[in-house]
């Protein structure tokens, strides 16, 4: 196989670097702290499970799909890969 400009090894070590770096951004996301009885941006009540289950958190369901959406849309993120967008 034809070597490139680097080594097969450093290419999967930015693919582990990325994920982990993608890891480390999701967790940082996450709730932390007491959860709240009532969300914040709508002031439905928080059922008493959601709040066990994640500690800290601050939304409804209903307002947590909505804020996730609108999250996922502006990521600023090429996930194309080509190398054509890499070499610009």
């Amino acid at each position: 196989m034809a070597k490139g400009f680097g080594s097969e090894d450093a290419a999967q070590d930015e693919i582990e670097s990325a994920v982990n770096d993608a890891v480390r951004r999701a967790q940082s996301a996450l709730p932390q702290g007491v959860s709240l009885t009532h969300c914040e941006a709508c002031d439905a009540p928080i059922p008493e499970g959601r709040q066990q289950a994640m500690p800290g958190v601050r939304l409804c369901v209903a307002c947590q799909e909505a804020e996730d959406q609108a999250q996922a849309h502006t990521s600023g993120y090429n996930r194309r890969g080509s190398k054509d967008s890499q070499l610009r």
